[in-house]
This record gives structure tokens, sequence and C-alpha cells, in this order.
């Protein structure tokens, strides 16, 4: 099954620098190929992606693109990925191509789809 893109989160991705938004459509692409029926919409200014509940999302800065999860803490995260000391949310910080590791970032995604808040 294809997934639906939004709209608003197409235009908030066209408005990024190219660097910038050739992260963030690469990582688009590995959420939607985590999960067929996971959705996105603009929430808090940014891409946020949701199953069940929010699964992550995708911030944009300069010179980099987080993949954050809201419920990063409780992610088994065997190969320490995840960054950040919040309470609950973790983020994987990306700033160039070569730091995409496709199938554990699925991996996590997928986790993060299966914690049922």
């Amino acid at each position: 099954m294809n997934p639906v893109k939004n709209k608003e989160v197409n235009q908030f991705i066209e408005t990024l620098p190219d660097h910038t938004k050739e992260l963030t459509n690469t990582l688009r692409k590995i959420i939607f190929e985590a999960s067929d029926t996971i959705t996105e919409e603009i929430k808090w200014g940014k891409p946020c992606y949701i199953e069940n509940g929010l699964v992550c999302y995708l911030q944009t800065a300069k010179s980099h693109v987080n993949l954050g999860f809201y419920f990063g803490a409780t992610l088994e995260d065997k190969d320490n990925l995840l960054e950040g000391t919040g309470k609950k949310m973790r983020h994987i910080r990306v700033k160039k191509l070569e730091d995409i590791q496709t199938e554990k970032f699925i991996s996590l995604i997928q986790e993060a789809i299966e914690f049922k808040t």
C-alpha cells in the first residue's frame, strides 16, 4: 500500500534548504517503509508520525535533522542510537546521508509503534 503523504508536510519539506530537504525526504521514506498504516501531519511546527498514538517526528535544523521518538526513553535501543536525557523523548541526530542506518531506524520506528502509551 502506498502511504498517503500529507500536503502540509510536502509544503514544509519544499521550503527546506537542499541538504536538510534531502535528509528529511530520506528519513520520511524510511518511516513509511516501517509501516503501511502510519500517518503524518504537521504538529508543533514539524512533521509528526502517528499510529496508535504519537510515534516519531522529524525536527529540522540548519545542518541536521533529528528523527525523534516521543517515547524514546522506553525503547530498547540495542545499538545506542538515541540521544537525549528527558523523561520520555529521545532522538537520533542525522547530519549526513551516511549517518542513516535504514534497518536500525526501521526497527526503532516499529518498536515505537508497538509501544502503547
